[in-house]
């Protein structure tokens, strides 16, 4: 199927676009007295001292990435990433369809993947804009909140959906792909239920710095792994 070939296409960019972006921010926060007394050089905000936040938390990736000139990295970058996950769930979407002869029909993962894309694009607008109103706030947070549990939802329902036509694709897929992908959404789930608790209260800013790094890598290693999903004669 030519679009088994497109979906593993764009799961490879989905993956390394905002893998690389987000790195690349952090590269530059640390390192900004390399683009001292150049036209890059790095806002105050953005810089930090040397951190590998993945074990230490040391920054978060807003700070990294809301302020010049890293946001002309981050901001587009996840832009076109959203609108390849938008072309990914559609596709996705017309592939399982196919295999059931259900036509045009619109599953529920790909609304939801959708508005996962659509809430990303919003919050990589947003991102960097101050407003001094706790209204404004309360959205920023919501568009966040909002990106992350859609696109669980939306991951969880497809693998569900692999799941259950396992017999019909499985000449198709990589069986042992779809058991990571399974583990994978299910760490996803049980992370984000219990460190809600943690997230919501004051304080424990390292290890809340520390879960979004990781947290961000393991959402979009959904996407490396549905690369390695479809067999490449599918």
């Amino acid at each position: 199927m030519e679009s088994i070939t497109q979906i593993k296409k764009l799961s490879l960019w989905i993956f390394i676009i905002p893998f690389v972006a987000i790195n690349l921010c952090l590269f530059i926060s640390v390192n900004y007295q390399i683009f001292d007394n150049t036209f890059l050089s790095v806002d105050q905000i953005g810089r930090t001292n040397p951190t590998f936040p993945y074990f230490d938390g040391g920054v978060s990736i807003s700070r990294t990435a809301r302020t010049f000139p890293t946001y002309l990295i981050f901001k587009p970058s996840m832009i076109f990433a959203s609108i390849l996950l938008v072309m990914y769930w559609v596709k996705t979407n017309r592939v399982i369809n196919s295999f059931q002869d259900l036509g045009d029909k619109n599953n529920l993962f790909k609304t939801f993947g959708i508005l996962s894309a659509i809430f990303l694009i919003i919050h990589s607008i947003f991102l960097g804009i101050k407003f001094d109103y706790d209204l404004y706030k309360l959205f920023r947070r919501f568009v966040l909140l909002a990106f992350i549990i859609f696109e669980i939802v939306a991951q969880s329902l497809l693998v569900y959906r692999f799941i259950k036509l396992k017999t019909i694709i499985y000449k198709h897929i990589n069986n042992y792909v779809l058991i990571l992908k399974i583990i994978l959404v299910t760490i996803l789930v049980i992370v984000a239920i219990g460190s809600f608790p943690i997230v919501v209260t004051s304080g424990n800013v390292h290890f809340k710095h520390a879960l979004e790094w990781n947290y961000f890598v393991g959402v979009i290693m959904f996407y490396f792994l549905t690369f390695l999903f479809w067999k490449k004669n599918s």
